[in-house]
């Protein structure tokens, strides 16, 4: 019933918040489960403290494991409650700041850091936090865009530029090569006229020696009786006369006594021609409707009539008939070329007043265009596309056309020289933003250099068109001493962030050799903790930190030396307890020489037990205060003594150090304590001094100098007192 009673009593405390009720159970509830029950309840870091500093020492280890367990849970949520709260400071912080910084190289990586750090905070950050936090970041993005799309300006800017040049270059080439073909053409006529003139003479001469040639082998042939042969030079002799100069006499007078020869031969010799006229005739008549290219088929009625031409040289006969039959045919035949070349004279025609067109059109632009103001791009444009549609407008009647090509020349001429007098004052600009450039590129002053050539880069883009071969030169020229000049710029950052990363990199190893301090024990961490402040002076003198890693590497700092406090603290709290170790055991050997003497043990085990002792006292480098000298008096004390008495003060001892640590004393013990306490009542009615207030390190001092008692008796008494130390110890902590 009594533990129900105390189970409610424990519900009704944690339902009510009462952490100082809960807090007495930990220490005075009358069951285990009880007392675990209620440690399990406390939250309160503070008083989770000093239960643990109350419950030390004692025999209920489970609440003293559970208490310390809360107590390092606690200790860990505040830790990263403090190292969220850090981080969400710290990145915040630096998305402010960068949000209002101009783009440079590393605003895309370094903001992309930034919010996935951010991403991993922002659920316990502050909901205005997080909406500011948001407007940051939106303005960084929105910086890193309005450089993407400056750049992407810039390099369209440029394209128009190079494709302006481009084009303007390809004009003047096309000029050039329209000048060199027409002095090309001119020469190549006059060559042809002298050739011409050369060759007809030769020419000439060659018919004369060709007709004599001829004249004498249709002789021979006739001599020969080959009338057809003669006749068929006689035509080729007509031919030959058609293109040569008058001939002398001598051949002439030749000429006409073959005509005489062969004409006598007419009447029996004409009859072999028809067959080849019917043949010809009949030929031309299959050509009527025929399915032939027009231009093959024109040439094929050609190639006919000039067959019927060569045939009917010659013969004697009437061929009226037949050559109108012939021609008949040919007419006919020839109907679809007619409408073919008819249609292609309307082309040419139309492809006239197509260009008749362009000329005025460019005429009017010309006239039209604000010569003060123009657009270039747009004149420039026009050019090139009227040139194109030019080209575009063929074939044409070519003697109709040289007059209009003429003045298209003369007018195309005329605008592209006011786009060259451009083309040479913007070469003139850039040329001058290079120097200018180069003169920066070689300054010592970067902040200036960099602001001066953003400054060029601008005019630069509002230069006018240039050729596109020295537009794409003159802005390599440029953009390499640009590019010095930012060279130069990124060198600096990547110094300066080379010596950040230098500074991080001593930071992080001092960082370590403190936590390596921090981690070792005894002697060497005590021998090495002198280092300490010259560790944290090299810190201080190293100077400055990447933004992000400052706080982190000084909070390193900070916690590193606080775990070398901690570890030395806690280093000589155990050199010091094992030094009161020392000393109890120290104390034991004692008790035992000084036990063995009362027992009356001969003189050799005596001897034994002291050299053992002092064998013992001489191998600790260090003893608490007067602990030596309570050893000694203790070894050269009376080797008879009185056991009882050394036990009661022995007790004495326990009692006042139990009442001292506010520990329970053994029932056996209870009436010595009361009556005690009654003594130390009186006593303080009085006055007189508290001999209870006496430290419990001059208790273990007297306790190690006190007679020897029995081995069964020291045993359970020297725990009682060390379990009343350690309590002080706790309480001291």
């Amino acid at each position: 019933m009594a533990a129900d009673a105390e189970q409610r009593a424990l519900q009704s405390a944690i339902d009510a918040r009462d952490v100082q009720a809960v807090a007495r159970l930990v220490v005075e509830g009358s069951s285990t489960k009880i007392r675990q029950a209620a440690a399990e309840a406390i939250e309160d870091l503070d008083v989770l403290r000093q239960l643990i500093r109350d419950v030390r020492g004692g025999n209920d280890k489970s609440v003293y494991r559970i208490l310390t367990s809360k107590r390092d849970a606690l200790h860990e949520q505040a830790r990263k409650r403090e190292q969220l709260q850090a981080e969400i400071t710290d990145v915040s912080g630096a998305l402010e700041r960068w949000s209002q910084r101009p783009y440079d190289a590393l605003s895309g990586p370094r903001l992309d850091d930034l919010e996935g750090r951010w991403q991993a905070v922002a659920g316990q950050a502050d909901p205005e936090l997080r909406e500011r936090v948001q407007l940051w970041i939106g303005r960084s993005r929105e910086t890193i865009a309005e450089h993407s799309r400056q750049e992407e300006a810039q390099a369209a800017l440029a394209q128009a530029a190079a494709d302006a040049a481009a084009e303007a270059r390809r004009l003047r080439e096309e000029q050039a090569q329209a000048s060199a073909a027409a002095a090309a053409e001119q020469a190549r006529v006059l060559q042809e006229q002298k050739r011409l003139r050369a060759e007809q003479q030769q020419a000439e001469q060659q018919a004369i020696r060709q007709i004599d040639e001829l004249i004498r082998k249709a002789r021979t042939a006739l001599g020969g009786g080959g009338s057809s042969r003669a006749a068929g030079l006689r035509r080729l002799i007509e031919e030959k006369l058609a293109g040569a100069a008058p001939l002398p006499a001598s051949l002439a007078s030749q000429i006409q006594q073959l005509d005489k020869q062969l004409n006598e031969l007419k009447d029996w010799k004409s009859f072999s021609v028809a067959p080849k006229r019917a043949e010809l005739t009949e030929e031309m008549e299959s050509l009527i409707g025929a399915a032939l290219d027009p231009q093959a088929l024109a040439d094929r009625i050609r190639g006919l009539q000039e067959e019927w031409r060569s045939l009917s040289k010659g013969a004697g006969e009437n061929t009226e008939a037949d050559w109108q039959r012939f021609q008949e045919a040919a007419q006919k035949a020839y109907q679809p070329c007619k409408e073919y070349f008819a249609a292609q004279a309307l082309v040419r025609e139309e492809n006239l007043r197509r260009r008749d067109a362009l000329l005025a059109r460019l005429t009017a632009f010309e006239a039209e265009c604000n010569w003060e103001q123009p657009d270039w791009q747009a004149v420039i444009r026009t050019l090139r596309e009227t040139k194109q549609e030019w080209r575009n407008c063929s074939p044409v009647d070519r003697q109709a056309g040289r007059q209009q090509e003429k003045g298209f020349a003369a007018l195309g001429a005329s605008i592209q020289g006011r786009v060259d007098a451009e083309y040479a004052r913007n070469l003139k600009q850039k040329e001058s933003l290079i120097e200018r450039a180069r003169l920066l590129a070689a300054s010592e002053d970067g902040r200036k250099a960099i602001e001066e050539i953003k400054e060029l880069q601008q005019k630069w883009r509002v230069v006018g068109p240039v050729p596109r071969e020295a537009d794409q030169r003159l802005w390599g020229q440029f953009r390499q001493h640009c590019d010095t000049v930012f060279q130069k710029r990124d060198k600096e950052f990547a110094d300066y962030a080379a010596s950040l990363d230098s500074n991080k990199a001593q930071a992080i190893a001092l960082c370590e050799q403190i936590e390596q301090i921090a981690a070792l024990e005894g002697a060497e961490l005590l021998a090495r903790a002198g280092a300490l402040a010259e560790l944290r002076n090299a810190f201080d003198a190293i100077g400055e930190f990447p933004r992000a890693d400052s706080r982190g590497l000084r909070n390193r700092l900070e916690q590193g030396l606080e775990r070398c406090r901690k570890s030395i603290a806690r280093q000589q709290a155990r050199d010091a307890e094992r030094r009161w170790a020392d000393l109890f055991d120290a104390a034991d050997q004692v008790r035992a020489y000084r036990l063995a003497a009362a027992r009356g043990l001969d003189a050799e085990q005596l001897d034994t037990l002291k050299a053992a002792a002092e064998a013992h006292i001489a191998s600790v480098p260090r003893w608490p205060k007067g602990g030596l000298e309570a050893l000694r008096q203790g070894l050269a004390g009376e080797r008879f003594s009185d056991l009882a008495a050394n036990e009661a003060s022995l007790r004495m001892l326990c009692i006042r150090a139990e009442i001292l640590a506010d520990m329970p004393t053994p029932p056996e013990d209870q009436a010595l304590r009361r009556e005690y306490q009654l003594q130390r009542l009186v006593q303080s009615m009085g006055q007189g001094p508290r001999a209870d207030e006496m430290p419990l390190d001059a208790m273990a001092i007297e306790w190690a100098g006190a007679g020897p008692v029995e081995d069964g008796v020291y045993a359970p008494l020297l725990e009682r007192f060390r379990r009343c130390r350690e309590r002080g110890s706790s309480r001291g902590a």
